[in-house]
């Protein structure tokens, strides 16, 4: 999987499932994996501070496998202040492209290829 997945991921991710889906409307088919945070607390604050308290969910579109399209759906912890419970962290990742629902690597090699989209799609008719 360190070779499928953006560099670095799976130092703080584990993948919990890899699911071949099927889209109802088009019938065509994609891979969603799936990756949990580990229960690790990077920042620097004290971390005896902090319990991990629940998930937020990003899904992010990958390079395509087999010629399906494959999503990332991410779960990150947030890190909750035992004494003061408003206050909440997350570890920060660079791996999500701003805005875009790509990854990084991912919409960095759109940007240098552009038409890759569409010239994959026509090739793979």
């Amino acid at each position: 999987m360190q070779f499928i997945l953006p560099e670095g991921l799976l130092l703080h991710f584990d993948v919990t499932e890899i699911l071949l889906l099927c889209d109802i409307k088009s019938k065509k088919e994609f891979f969603e994996i799936v990756l949990e945070e580990q229960n690790k607390l990077l920042l620097s604050v004290n971390a005896t501070d902090y319990e991990s308290k629940g998930f937020t969910e990003v899904t992010l579109q990958d390079f395509p496998l087999r010629g399906k399209p494959t999503y990332l759906r991410i779960r990150r912890r947030r890190w909750r202040h035992k004494k003061d419970p408003k206050n909440i962290i997350r570890n920060d990742f660079s791996f999500v492209a701003e805005g875009a629902g790509f990854t990084r690597e991912l919409s960095d090699f759109l940007k240098d290829t552009s038409g890759y989209e569409r010239r994959y799609n026509n090739q793979h008719r």
